[in-house]
C-alpha cells in the first residue's frame, strides 16, 4: 500500500472513537501490552511524560515540548486528535512522522492486526512509540487519548505525571460525576512519580491526595507554588508576569498562544519544569521563554484561539465541552467588536444543551456539522440551539459556514467557528481571502 491507501486501511479497519464514539474505546491495556511485545516494548526505550485532563493538556503538551526542544533535548510529542493530516499525531522535534514509516510500520502489523484486533488509536500509539524508539529521542511527552486508568498511554512508566483539569466531559466512558472523571484521570499517577494538578474542585482533590498518598507521589498543585501578577493579550500574543511562591522575584513571559484561558495552563507548565529541573533535566530559563513563545512554529499547535483572517476577524478554537465553551465566552467577554457570527458543529456524545445554554444569544449563528457518522445532524443541531435561545441558518458544510459567515460579517465583526475539533479540522482556510 502506499501512503493514502494506508490511511484508508487504518480509518476503516480499525475501530475509530472520532467516528464511532464510545463502541471504538477499549477500555483495558491488553491490546496495548500484546502490540508492544511484538514490536519489543519500544515504550521503555525513552524517557516520557505523561499529561491527561478534561481541557488544556493539548495545548500543555505542545508548550512542554516546545520547552523541552528548545533546552537541547531530542522530544518526541504524541497527541490527538489531528486536525489536517494524520502526522500531527506524531511528531519529534516539531516534525512529523515521515509518510514512510507510517506505511511500513502498517504493513509489519497486517498480522497482528487480524489476530488482536486493536482499536485506530491503539495502534498510533505503538507507532509512534516504535518511531520515537527507532529515533532514539531523549524523552517524549505523551498526551493521553481520553481518560487516563485505561488509556493506552498509560503503559509508559514516565518521570513526571500532569493533570491539568477536571471537568464534565466523555461521561458515558468515565463517569458522571467529577470525582468518578477524577478517578480515572488520576490512574496516569504511578508509584513514586511526581504529579502536577494543574487545577483542582472541592470533589476532585481527595481523589488526587488519595491516589497519589498510595502511589507515595509527590503531589504538586500549580496554583499554589506560582501566581499570575498581571498579563495583557491581543491578537497575537498572550503577555504575563509570573511570580514563584517564596520568592521576591518575577518573570514576564511571552507566549504565541493568545486566549487568555492559557494563563491556566502557563502554571501547569511552569510547576512541571520546576519539577523536571530538580530531577535533573537541564532547563534554562532561556528555553523557557523561547518555547513558550514560539510554540506554534516549533510544535505545530492550532486551532487555540487562532487568528486566521481579520476584517472581520476570524478565529478558530477547538472547544468543545462545558468548560471549553466557558473558556471562549470568558474570551469573548475581552474582544472588541460590533457583531459576533459563531460558526458551529458539535459531535452526538456532548452534552449539547449544556454547552448550547453558555453561548451567546446575541450572535448569528451558521448551523453545521463535521462530515463524520459521529456528527450531531444539522437539523438537530439547530432545534436543540432554538430550544435555547440562539438563531442561524444551516450549512451542509464548515467552509460553506464559514464563507456565509464571513460574507455577513462587517470589518468590525467577530466570526468565531468552534464546537468540535473535527469542525476546525475540516476547515479549508482559502475561504478566508486574507488569511
Amino acid at each position: 500500500m502506499d501512503y493514502a491507501a494506508t490511511l484508508d486501511y487504518l480509518y476503516n479497519r480499525l475501530p475509530l472513537f472520532s467516528k464511532q464514539g464510545a463502541s471504538a474505546y477499549k477500555k483495558d491495556l491488553h491490546n496495548i501490552i500484546a502490540l508492544e511485545e511484538i514490536n519489543g516494548n519500544n515504550y521503555r526505550r525513552f524517557k516520557t511524560i505523561h499529561v491527561a485532563g478534561t481541557n488544556g493538556k493539548g495545548s500543555t503538551s505542545h508548550m512542554l515540548a516546545a520547552i523541552l526542544q528548545e533546552a537541547g533535548y531530542k522530544t518526541g510529542l504524541y497527541t490527538s486528535p489531528h486536525l489536517h493530516d494524520f502526522r500531527e499525531r506524531i511528531r519529534i522535534n516539531g516534525a512529523m512522522i515521515p509518510e514512510a514509516f507510517v506505511v511500513d510500520f502498517t504493513a509489519a502489523m497486517q498480522e497482528p492486526i487480524e489476530q488482536i484486533e486493536p482499536s485506530f488509536f491503539e495502534l498510533t500509539v505503538s507507532m509512534a512509540f516504535a518511531w520515537f524508539a527507532e529515533q532514539q529521542i531523549d524523552i517524549a511527552v505523551i498526551e493521553t487519548g481520553l481518560g487516563g486508568r485505561l488509556d493506552s498511554t498509560n503503559i509508559i512508566e514516565p518521570e513526571l505525571s500532569v493533570i491539568t483539569n477536571i471537568g464534565m466531559d466523555h461521561m458515558n466512558i468515565l463517569g458522571d460525576s467529577l470525582a468518578a472523571i477524577a478517578s480515572e484521570k488520576a490512574g496516569i499517577i504511578k508509584g513514586g512519580v511526581p504529579v502536577v494538578i494543574g487545577e483542582w474542585l472541592p470533589e476532585t482533590q481527595p481523589v488526587f491526595e488519595q491516589k497519589a498518598n498510595a502511589a507515595a507521589a509527590a503531589l504538586h498543585y500549580a496554583p499554589a507554588e506560582f501566581a499570575i501578577i498581571e498579563w495583557q493579550s491581543d491578537d497575537e500574543l498572550l503577555q504575563v508576569t509570573v511570580q514563584q511562591k517564596h520568592r521576591e522575584d518575577a518573570q514576564q513571559y511571552k507566549l504565541d498562544l493568545p486566549g487568555v484561558y492559557q494563563l491556566k495552563n502557563l502554571l501547569t507548565v511552569l510547576c512541571a519544569v520546576r519539577q523536571l529541573r530538580q530531577m535533573g533535566w537541564q532547563i534554562t530559563e532561556k528555553a523557557v521563554h523561547n518555547g513558550l513563545a514560539h510554540t506554534k512554529k516549533l510544535t505545530g499547535l492550532h486551532g487555540r484561539w487562532e487568528q486566521i483572517a481579520s476584517s472581520p476577524k476570524t478565529v478558530l478554537d477547538v472547544g468543545h465541552n462545558e468548560d471549553g465553551i466557558k473558556a471562549i465566552v470568558r474570551q469573548l467577554e475581552l474582544e472588541t467588536f460590533e457583531h459576533l457570527h459563531i460558526v458551529i458543529g458539535m459531535v452526538k456524545d456532548k452534552d449539547i444543551s449544556t454547552v448550547l445554554s453558555l453561548l451567546p444569544k446575541a450572535a448569528t449563528y451558521y448551523f453545521t456539522r463535521a462530515q463524520i457518522p459521529r456528527a450531531l445532524p444539522v437539523a438537530d443541531l439547530q432545534a436543540q440551539a432554538a430550544a435555547a435561545g440562539l438563531t442561524g441558518n444551516p450549512f451542509d458544510t464548515v467552509n460553506e459556514a464559514l464563507l456565509a459567515a464571513r460574507q455577513a460579517a462587517a470589518p468590525d465583526d467577530l466570526v468565531l467557528v468552534c464546537g468540535s475539533v473535527f469542525i476546525v479540522g475540516e476547515l479549508t482556510r482559502r475561504v478566508a481571502p486574507d488569511g
